[in-house]
């Protein structure tokens, strides 16, 4: 994977700041309004397969976040499995999609003290999906969480809030809890973003005070998408976070 191996280099060594791009909620409604959604993937994210047991560490029964959730599939699949799964999105058309697309019968609830938000619950109860801005939930909301899969949910969020959102994840992870963070790599003078490009620094920077930080993999996900945007490589890479004891 000679593009891989480039990503290696070039994107250590790149311009963060060239990315001030903010993106405001709309542009994702209209996102999700218009079918432009190819950050959605209609099977299972094969890194998390993959890694599934170090974020389940023997484990079964947990409170499994997913950040930023659209409507992905992996949420379903580790309810199946007896998991408790809660999320997190502000399109309540992705959320209603999920539903649907799974034949799940559901519930809305408003969430008490959060003007506008709802629940959508599985009348199972294994699944509940927040529809609000991930900046209105809290401990006293959704509780804390055993695990979370964040598969592009840091990368979306805007450059300038990344702190707030960090420590916003930590503040709901359970002392014990093994978080699954995916990020991605490429020249950032060449996209602004979304997905936007966060190094291995900026993870040390935002969670490193806290969590002991192991890279697991890097994969060459390049793709005719990624080349239209006018890149040579992107790289996705998983980490592995846990609270340092």
């Amino acid at each position: 994977m000679d593009g891989a191996a480039e990503g290696r280099g070039a994107a250590g060594s790149a311009d963060i700041g060239a990315q001030e791009r903010v993106v405001a909620e709309q542009e994702w409604l209209q996102r999700w309004e218009t079918g432009k959604i190819g950050f959605h993937k209609e099977q299972r994210h094969p890194l998390l397969q993959k890694y599934l047991d170090i974020l389940l560490n023997g484990r079964s029964g947990l409170r499994i976040f997913f950040p930023l959730c659209g409507k992905a599939v992996e949420m379903k699949w580790l309810a199946d499995m007896g998991h408790r799964v809660i999320g997190v999105e502000i399109s309540e058309q992705a959320l209603k999609e999920f539903f649907a697309e799974h034949s799940l019968p559901y519930r809305e609830e408003p969430v008490p003290g959060t003007s506008g938000a709802k629940m959508l619950q599985s009348m199972s109860g294994n699944i509940s999906l927040y529809c609000c801005s991930i900046y209105d939930l809290s401990s006293a909301i959704v509780g804390k969480f055993d695990g979370v899969w964040d598969r592009g949910a840091l990368v979306a969020v805007n450059p300038c809030d990344r702190q707030r959102y960090a420590s916003l994840m930590i503040s709901l992870m359970e002392k014990s809890s093994s978080y699954l963070l995916v990020t991605v790599l490429y020249d950032p003078n060449k996209h602004k973003g979304p997905p936007f490009y966060v190094p291995e620094s900026e993870i040390k920077s935002l969670y490193g005070n806290q969590c002991e930080i192991k890279c697991l993999q890097k994969v060459n996900d390049f793709s005719d998408r990624h080349r239209e945007w006018g890149l040579d490589y992107f790289l996705e890479v998983l980490y592995i976070l846990k609270f340092v004891p």
